[in-house]
């Protein structure tokens, strides 16, 4: 029997409900995603998953727990192919597609954002940045980013084709803006402000404390020094 020399799917990306795949999984398949597109800089063509979790400190059983549940990408006796891994991956996370995005806050964080160039490298495009005081609307990121009126949020996204919202608003403001969100109809929302947001089901809602992470970093730090003493 002839064997394909090229790693195939046994069943389409992407085919799995969102509910039935846990967010770690979908997290980790990021993590593998920047690890082969590493690899595929280097000039590798071929990977086994001992030899991708040895040079990035994975887990093997792991890897290949994740992508059995996508499909059957590997070949035996060969391994990965990368840049067919790296693009299968790519579509089960829907990055093979532009995804617009809108950013609530023309504060220095929500600039910050609106310029960074890695969001467009990895298929998401900055498409309008929206405020609320007036001496902002009109003007420009850096980059060319548009401010635009908060109240116009809902004509924006549809014309823009917004499909996710970015919040960096301060906190007493972040709910509010939430519900502008949801009233215009974008699904899926980062919210960089610190505190708990409620959300209806139907929108998935993912915060980013930088607070939180730097008082867990406080507590690494703490711990050390109480050990020297």
């Amino acid at each position: 029997m002839k064997t394909s020399n090229k790693a195939t799917a046994k069943t389409s990306p992407g085919k799995q409900s969102a509910d039935q795949v846990s967010e770690l999984t979908t997290n980790r398949l990021s993590v593998y995603l920047r690890c082969l597109h590493v690899l595929e800089g280097a000039g590798v063509n071929t990977i086994s998953s001992q030899a991708l979790a040895e040079q990035f400190h994975l887990n093997a059983a792991q890897i290949r727990k994740d992508l059995a549940y996508f499909g059957e990408f590997g070949v035996r006796g060969v391994g990965y192919y990368v840049r067919d891994l790296k693009r299968h991956l790519r579509q089960i996370l829907g990055l093979d597609r532009r995804l617009r995005v809108a950013i609530i806050g023309a504060g220095n964080l929500g600039l910050a954002l609106a310029d960074y160039p890695g969001f467009k490298q990895e298929g998401f495009e900055i498409a309008a940045l929206f405020d609320t005081l007036k001496d902002k609307v009109g003007h420009q990121s850096r980059s060319g980013v548009t401010i635009h009126d908060i109240a116009d949020l809902k004509k924006v996204a549809k014309r823009e084709g917004i499909k996710i919202a970015v919040i960096a608003v301060p906190a007493p403001f972040a709910q509010p803006v939430l519900g502008l969100i949801v009233a215009a109809g974008i699904k899926a929302v980062l919210n960089f402000s610190p505190g708990a947001l409620q959300a209806p089901t139907d929108v998935k809602l993912k915060s980013v404390d930088l607070t939180v992470s730097l008082e867990s970093l406080s507590f690494f730090l703490a711990q050390g020094d109480a050990e020297e003493k």
